[in-house]
């Protein structure tokens, strides 16, 4: 599979799915998540969390994340995950205005009062994952098997 295929496939599966695991670590200890995301055109990931989450505090301390997006699968069924590495931010109430919940209307459809939420308490934040790196797993086709994308140094389409 070329980069191109990688990216089609994977810009054609992430619309089926609206949630991630997302890890994150601190001294050494792993964690990992569940969280409804959404991504621009750039395939940047953004999602909503409580800057009290134990992922948001350790994204403060280390901005380095993994996580992958995948559908459940059945025993015998073909499998599809895109996997990704990255950095997490918390965005600022203007970046997220502009770019995050821009990109969550787009996906999940208007909720005024999850902005209202945000802008309230400060609390609830939007983040920003940079992907770094993909790797499409994919057992469809004559290209099985993991697949790198390298996306931090890639021109975006």
């Amino acid at each position: 599979m070329n980069e191109t295929q990688i990216e089609q496939t994977i810009r054609g599966y992430i619309p089926q799915i609206i949630h991630m695991s997302l890890a994150t670590v601190s001294d050494n200890k792993p964690w990992v998540c569940e969280v409804h995301f959404s991504y621009d055109n750039d395939l940047n990931i953004y999602f909503v969390s409580s800057a009290q989450t134990r992922h948001a505090q350790e994204i403060a301390k280390n901005p380095y994340v993994a996580g992958n997006i995948v559908t459940q699968h059945h025993k015998d069924q073909k499998v599809r995950c895109v996997d990704f590495e990255g950095t997490a931010e918390i965005l600022d109430g203007t970046e997220a205005e502009a770019t995050a919940y821009q990109a969550y209307i787009e996906r999940f459809g208007e909720s005024q009062g999850l902005l209202n939420e945000i802008k309230k308490d400060g609390d609830t934040r939007f983040f920003k994952i940079t992907v770094k790196d993909f790797f499409l797993f994919d057992s469809y086709g004559d290209t099985r098997g993991k697949h790198h994308l390298p996306w931090h140094d890639k021109e975006k389409i």
